[in-house]
């Protein structure tokens, strides 16, 4: 029987072609000559822009400031705030991502031209268009990324990522060093100026034809609302605004050209397509719960708060991971005594101001109405039956500090971003709509009253009609601040006493958002500050120290990876790492 089988499998060894034998099978592997004839197979190379965008999912990067800590032990923002961030543990490296979306990208720009979009000439050259102009629009934000995350100081300069435009191929010189913050910085503002050449401030159904186009009908097939969410000209230009932010600052501004003027500019011309300050929303402050607002999205619609955003999910993780304990949480985000004590009373004074009218003995009485929106405080009420939370010491409660390892360890839980409509009762449970932003008006205005008082002062307007001091005195009366706002008006008469409330403002509007790590170092502040907690008995708040902070002078930018140092000798590491 073994001879026979050894037998026949000779004979279908011999019968097989040796081409099949010596050479490798065909494989389904694509080519890029492929994509020429294939528009969807050539939008595919496009899309990897958008697959990697960064913070798709909330990574709280604010347990690495003194806005948060966290009860998870492995948590690595708790890591590195504690001093183990190194070159090689970086929780905030874009490098990989971004230089790969980037490769992506150029390889589509490169070959956008040869693509056959759609059998009508005028309407494939439209497709290429805006194609092309979202792929530019991309490649500015990944260099945003890779600047804020990774651009430093190298003997005297201050240094960016290595400027790569045209697709690397295998034989390409990967050794290539980095470009001057300067020189990276323009290339932004030109891949910027081509989107916004590119493409339509917003997608939208058009009743009349725009200047340059010859039929409407095919102007709303290529820009019209069903291209929603993708990358647009307001999209491109407020994270121009956002770079601009980024150079200007105290601890980037001596290594490049942009100015607060420029800042200002870049953000005050999106804000006037929003209608200035009348523009901004009622209800931003609380955009992730209007519950009718989110449950009506749909077409790819925006609420009047955001500007880019991901889908609508149903969802209840972030719930899961941040409710307290009674609420069957994992209490995973607690918010600070620091960020708590940030928040005004009512009536717009600082907590410390004489003139506040703050008690220490009822501290959350009369505050900023913010804080009850975004921070749940001892005796709050929360989730779907509206449980009241105790986080005092009284014996009786897993919600009190440090009562279990699910519980606080400051005595404050997230309430921001979080759905109090969500119950995770394991016998009665339910999951809500969620959505996530990437961008906010709200970030935008604070971005041009940032600017706006450093470049003409509290009151000085540029060519908008607006002041830092309008936007702030907007802001705050949406919060709730009582008007008249007495605090505002005196700071409103002082450089630095508003640039001191807009940095503020910006803290309490945009917390948990992951902005504030990337704000204290831009700013050159104290990034060492002691997360400090509060610990309520018998009807007492104690202050109390929570964690230290570790970080050293030259962690206010950060490293480029040491593997990727390693291999090449031209990559020069950032000054300390």
């Amino acid at each position: 029987m073994k001879s026979k089988i050894l037998l026949l499998l000779f004979i279908v060894v011999s019968m097989t072609s040796c081409d099949d034998l010596l050479e490798p099978a065909i494989e389904n592997n694509r080519s890029l000559e492929d994509m020429y004839a294939e528009a969807e197979y050539a939008q595919g190379i496009l899309l990897n822009g958008y697959t990697r965008l960064p913070n798709n999912n909330y990574s709280f990067s604010d347990v690495a400031t003194d806005d948060a800590v966290s009860n998870d032990i492995d948590n690595q923002y708790r890591e590195i705030a504690t001093g183990q961030w190194t070159a090689q543990n970086n929780p905030f490296d874009q490098w990989r991502n971004a230089r790969a979306a980037i490769q992506y990208l150029n390889i589509f720009l490169a070959e956008a031209d040869k693509v056959t979009w759609a059998s009508d000439e005028d309407i494939s050259a439209m497709f290429n268009d805006r194609l092309k102009g979202e792929a530019y629009g991309l490649r500015a934000l990944y260099m945003y990324y890779l600047l804020r995350q990774h651009s430093g100081w190298v003997n005297g300069e201050l240094l960016g990522v290595p400027i790569v435009l045209e697709p690397e191929q295998t034989d390409s010189d990967f050794n290539q060093p980095r470009a001057t913050f300067e020189a990276c910085m323009q290339q932004l503002y030109s891949d910027v100026a081509m989107a916004e050449e590119l493409l339509p401030l917003d997608y939208e159904t058009l009743d009349n034809l725009p200047a340059g186009y010859s039929d409407l009908a095919d102007y709303n097939r290529v820009f019209g609302e069903y291209a929603k969410q993708r990358m647009t000209a307001r999209i491109a230009k407020s994270f121009q605004a956002k770079a601009a932010l980024l150079a200007a600052s105290p601890a980037y501004a001596s290594g490049n050209t942009t100015t607060w003027q420029d800042v200002a500019n870049y953000a005050g011309d999106v804000l006037a397509s929003n209608g200035g300050v009348g523009g901004i929303a009622p209800d931003g402050h609380t955009w992730y719960k209007n519950t009718a607002q989110i449950s009506s999205i749909g077409g790819g619609d925006n609420p009047p708060e955001i500007i880019w955003r991901t889908d609508v999910t149903e969802t209840s993780t972030l719930e899961q991971q941040n409710f307290p304990p009674t609420l069957f949480g994992d209490g995973r985000i607690n918010p600070t005594q620091n960020l708590v004590n940030s928040f005004p009373m009512a009536n717009g004074y600082p907590i410390d101001d004489p003139a506040s009218g703050f008690d220490a003995e009822n501290p959350y009485a009369n505050r900023d109405p913010r804080l009850d929106h975004y921070v749940l405080v001892n005796g709050s009420t929360a989730g779907a039956n509206n449980e009241t939370i105790i986080t005092a010491a009284d014996g009786t409660t897993n919600d009190a500090l440090n009562a279990v390892e699910t519980s606080t360890r400051t005595g404050y839980y997230l309430r921001k971003l979080l759905r109090q409509d969500v119950n995770l009762d394991p016998v009665i449970n339910n999951t809500q709509q969620h959505y996530r932003s990437r961008l906010r008006y709200t970030e935008l205005y604070l971005i041009y009253a940032e600017a706006a008082n450093e470049a003409w002062g509290p009151q000085g307007t540029g060519s908008f009609g607006f002041s830092a001091y309008d936007v702030i005195q907007a802001i705050r009366e949406r919060a709730g601040i009582t008007q008249p706002d007495e605090y505002l008006a005196m700071a409103g008469t002082d450089q630095d006493a508003m640039r001191e409330l807009i940095r503020n403002e910006r803290r309490l509007e945009l917390c948990f958002e992951g902005l504030r790590f990337w704000d204290l170092r831009r700013w050159d502040e104290d990034l060492n500050e002691q997360a400090r907690g509060v610990s309520i008995q018998n009807g007492n708040h104690e202050t109390i120290n929570v964690e230290n902070r570790v970080y050293e002078e030259y962690m206010r930018y950060g490293p480029i990876p040491f593997s990727e140092v390693l291999k090449y000798d031209a990559l020069l590491q950032n000054q300390g790492w």
